[in-house]
């Protein structure tokens, strides 16, 4: 067996580097192909073009109609994302309560349908985004469908059902519209992730409600001295209990419905009065 001397192992390098160099221009003068994106909807006109048959025509035409859902979807949550980067600030200015002799106010301040649209519908229009509502009646409640959609064509429903509110001395109607407002308000709110400046508690909360409550609270703040909790009267209680009796009996409200009305207006029930009220709801048990 003949042995490689060095002057072979010399010439085969020689050899490899000249072949390399001479198909480097070759590779040089090749090209560079673009990466081509193709939509449904340049396979769709790829078809048409060759005369597909319209079976395949129409899975084409459904892949566009996914992929555009799809495009719309993303679109919708980049806009929302950028809607939330706006400064958008709701303020409550509704005041709901009374000012004592002293001046001090009791109640409560909660934000308006108007404060809310007011704020959010221009930044929303920024970015593509609109709102609306649909609403339904049936069965004694109501329904409000709020809509958020982005100009793309995707879009979030967020839905409310309350009963007419009849608190006060509403009329039919005024108790269908106040419902309404609340219901959109709040479907609103949801929809888009806002929230009024503070905690909004219009709905019921005891805390901030007019009444005796915050009339002790004041005296606290003049005495300096903390203050019993004061709870609604008691001849107050018994004196109206019966036709409250009759609409938690009646199914007209819940126990607990009829609890948050009545604290809505007044000082906070007492775990007795609380407990009386819960008991006519099992009554007919």
């Amino acid at each position: 067996m003949s042995e490689a001397t060095m002057a072979d192992v010399i010439d085969v390098e020689i050899a490899e580097s000249k072949s390399a160099q001479a198909m480097t221009p070759a590779l040089q003068q090749q090209p560079q192909r673009a990466v081509v994106s193709t939509t449904p909807s340049d396979l769709l006109r790829i078809a048409v073009e060759g005369g597909a048959d319209i079976d395949k025509l129409e899975r084409l035409m459904e892949l566009q109609q996914r992929w555009e859902a799809n495009e719309a979807r993303k679109a919708f949550v980049v806009a929302m994302a950028a809607f939330k980067r706006e400064p958008v600030e709701i303020y409550k200015r509704k005041e709901v309560g009374y000012k004592t002799k002293d001046g001090d106010f009791v109640g409560y301040k909660h934000a308006e349908l108007s404060d809310v649209t007011d704020a959010i519908a221009p930044a929303m229009a920024r970015h593509g985004l609109s709102f609306d509502w649909d609403i339904h009646q049936g069965n004694g409640s109501i329904t409000v469908d709020c809509v958020v959609t982005h100009v793309m064509g995707h879009s979030k429903k967020v839905t409310m059902t309350g009963a007419p509110d009849t608190s006060g001395k509403k009329n039919a109607i005024q108790q269908t519209a106040s419902t309404i407002t609340y219901l959109q308000r709040y479907t609103l709110l949801a929809a888009t992730g806002m929230s009024t400046k503070g905690e909004d508690d219009d709905a019921g909360g005891v805390d901030d409600q007019p009444g005796d409550q915050g009339t002790s609270s004041a005296n606290a703040r003049a005495t300096g001295k903390p203050s019993e909790p004061q709870f609604y009267d008691q001849k107050k209680f018994d004196a109206n209990k019966e036709t409250w009796r009759e609409m938690v009996k009646s199914g007209r409200k819940t126990a607990a419905a009829m609890i948050q009305f009545i604290e809505s207006k007044g000082a906070k029930l007492s775990a007795d009065q609380q407990n009386t009220i819960d008991s006519w709801a099992h009554e007919n048990d």
